[in-house]
């Protein structure tokens, strides 16, 4: 504290309640190849749902990877996803092919007027890939366009419309545009009670109008003609597609008004026009009411109602790339501006269907590693269980460049375990099991030796549901499912394998059933067979880790120890960084970590400790140089791999004490 140089009281505190905290051992990490989802960023995901809506479906070009990530779902509650970059590009509506890998590109290279892309159009759908063809955007900028709109000098032209008819001749079918929703008056002048039959138009030729009739209640078209007779020179009053599915017309917002601008207010919908989204061709998917051009324009909580933020905000499927051409003040502040509303013509909407957009299934090994890769800092992603996916692609013949890539991060990052499992081609559809063995002995062998990694024997049959069929996947994400599931029904330093917790989900078959010869042979090679018993279901038989060398981190439990162990030791002498290397400081820190060892002790993960942190390691030496040791002592618990019984036969007459260790 500082010196008092007058009579005072001074009041200061110290806080000594520091502790060792808890960290994080049950979070996955997988690179996923997705028809959807943000690109080149970790999204995390809590399960199999939120995989679904977040990266969609699993298709036949990626449903080794996304089986992966769902089946590990199935025991864990915490992935991180990261889509890679490969060739997929935006759905947009003109000009040159862009991707946006995701919200941070879209704010850094497109996000604000000033920066909007050139040759692109007014919208891209908000993530690479064929989905983004599907949609189309409608914005309606006035309330002319709104409806209802009387359409003076476009009057009938068919005096034989009659009942049931499916087209309609009119003055100038230019005025028109497919997807507008119209009424024909019996006389030439509309009463005050409308007929309330409503007729959307499917298709334009010339002046001839296709019509569908239009349900109000439901948003869709119906089968049938006109429901009355139309007379000629009957008047017709249009409204904008969604005329229905808002309260009020576009006008002027309150905040712009009150800035003596005017005419600014938009509504918008997204529509799945294909529909390959929802699965309803024409199904609104999102509407946005009473959105501003104005750039400063806020809501009556003070949001941004600009219609690019408002979009950027909420939108599930588009961006703003760009103001419609003919809305030349779009974009601007609202101060005493009048925004421009007509549009082409005084009853024109702006619609715009999206294409352009693909797909890229296929990823090089750069690209998987660029993938993986936001993992490799631990400082900045925390993360336990690394999971592989397929070991192989068209593109990697050899079956281990991946797996080596993933066993690298995890090796170098040491505070996280790497799962791999074999190629699909070593096991599955490989009719003799000597082959297999052969196989996976092979792929192993050629594997660095680390144990922060965990190999796996093979592949499992599951059913997909989202497609009706049954796939083969690899284990490797149940494997680290299986550690994500001991951590909540026991701890990170129990082991995952066996009857107890080694029981593997949703397994129709193995590619690969290893026998008691096979497993001996599997396991000498540092593998892990999963075996499936008849009656006990599948099960991880080993708890071995990728190290050749043997010594108590040849086993999942001890690393998974050490690395909680190490991760929360550590994490607690941060705080002892700028402190003086003195007696106080080391008894601060050793009364930090024991209790926590001891109650690793009495959660039976080890079975003794010592901690040295006092002038026996801490020299003058050491100290001069501002450094500060800490010596750990730790006896791990090992988990049972071999069982022998020793059953004796005795003579009626002999007591057991006298055979006992014979």
């Amino acid at each position: 504290m500082a010196f008092q140089v007058s009579p005072g009281v001074s009041v200061t505190e110290k806080d000594l309640t520091n502790v060792v905290p808890a960290v994080s051992t049950s979070s996955g990490g997988i690179v996923l190849i997705a028809e959807k989802g943000p690109i080149g960023e970790i999204t995390s995901i809590s399960s199999e749902k939120q995989l679904v809506d977040t990266f969609g479906k699993p298709n036949a070009s990626n449903f080794e990877q996304w089986f992966t990530a769902a089946n590990f779902l199935g025991y864990g509650n915490n992935l991180k996803v990261v889509r890679p970059v490969t060739g997929m590009v935006n759905a947009g509506v003109s000009g040159t092919a862009i991707i946006i890998k995701n919200t941070t590109d879209y704010v850094d290279n497109y996000g604000h007027a000033a920066s909007f892309a050139a040759n692109v159009g007014p919208w891209a759908a908000r993530e690479p890939g064929t989905l983004g063809n599907n949609l189309q955007v409608s914005m309606c900028t006035n309330s002319t366009a709104f409806g209802p709109h009387a359409m003076s000098g476009n009057l009938v032209a068919d005096a034989s419309a009659a009942i049931g008819d499916t087209t309609i001749t009119v003055d100038d079918g230019s005025l028109m545009q497919v997807g507008d929703i119209l009424e024909f008056g019996d006389t030439s002048v509309y009463t005050a009670t409308p007929s309330g039959h409503y007729y959307k138009i499917t298709g334009i030729a010339t002046h001839v109008l296709t019509i569908a009739r239009f349900n109000t209640g439901t948003g869709k078209t119906e089968t049938g003609g006109l429901r009355h007779a139309v007379v000629d020179n009957a008047v017709i009053r249009r409204h904008w597609e969604y005329y229905f599915n808002f309260a009020n017309a576009p006008t002027t917002t309150d905040d712009v008004l009150a800035a003596s601008g005017s005419l600014d207010e938009m509504h918008i919908a997204v529509v799945d026009e294909d529909g390959g989204i929802t699965g309803t061709a024409g199904e609104i998917i999102e509407t946005f009411e009473g959105v501003s051009q104005a750039y400063d324009a806020k809501t009556s909580s003070g949001a941004s109602n600009y219609y690019a933020d408002v979009i950027y905000n909420q939108s599930a499927y588009v961006y703003v790339m760009d103001h419609e051409t003919t809305l030349a003040n779009a974009g601007s502040t609202k101060r005493g501006q009048t925004f421009d509303q007509a549009g082409a013509a005084s009853h024109t909407v702006f619609k715009n269907s999206l294409t352009g957009g693909t797909d890229d299934y296929s990823i090089t090994n750069a690209e998987f590693a660029t993938g993986y890769d936001f993992f490799a800092d631990a400082e900045s992603v925390d993360l336990a269980l690394l999971l592989c996916g397929p070991s192989t692609t068209a593109t990697d013949a050899t079956g281990d460049t991946k797996a080596t890539m993933v066993m690298d991060i995890a090796t170098a990052r040491k505070d996280c375990v790497a799962f791999i499992s074999p190629a699909n081609a070593d096991v599955v559809g490989v009719t003799s099991n000597i082959s297999q063995t052969a196989n996976v002995k092979s792929f192993a062998e050629g594997l660095p030796s680390t144990s922060y990694a965990v190999i796996d024997s093979g592949y499992k049959y599951q059913f997909d549901k989202y497609n009706d069929v049954y796939r083969w996947v690899p284990l490797n994400g149940d494997v680290a499912g299986l550690c994500a599931r001991t951590d909540s029904v026991a701890d990170p330093w129990f082991s995952p394998g066996g009857f107890n917790r080694g029981q593997i989900r949703g397994a129709v078959k193995l590619a690969y059933n290893p026998t008691q010869i096979q497993r001996d042979d599997l396991y000498k090679a540092r593998v892990n067979p999963v075996v499936a018993f008849p009656g006990q279901g599948t099960v991880l038989f080993g708890d071995k880790t990728a190290q050749s060398k043997p010594s108590a981190f040849d086993r999942i439990n001890v690393r998974r120890l050490f690395i909680v162990l190490e991760k929360t030791v550590a994490t607690a002498a941060k705080f002892q960084l700028f402190e003086f290397n003195d007696e106080f400081t080391r008894a601060n820190f050793r009364n930090l970590v024991e209790p926590f060892l001891r109650d690793v002790q009495g959660r039976r993960g080890i079975t003794d400790f010592a901690v040295v942190c006092d002038g026996s390691n801490n020299t003058a030496d050491v100290i001069d140089r501002n450094e500060f040791r800490a010596d750990i002592f730790i006896k791990p618990n090992r988990s049972i791999n071999f069982i022998q019984l020793n059953f004796v036969a005795t003579r009626t007459g002999v007591a057991f004490s006298e055979v006992a260790g014979a």
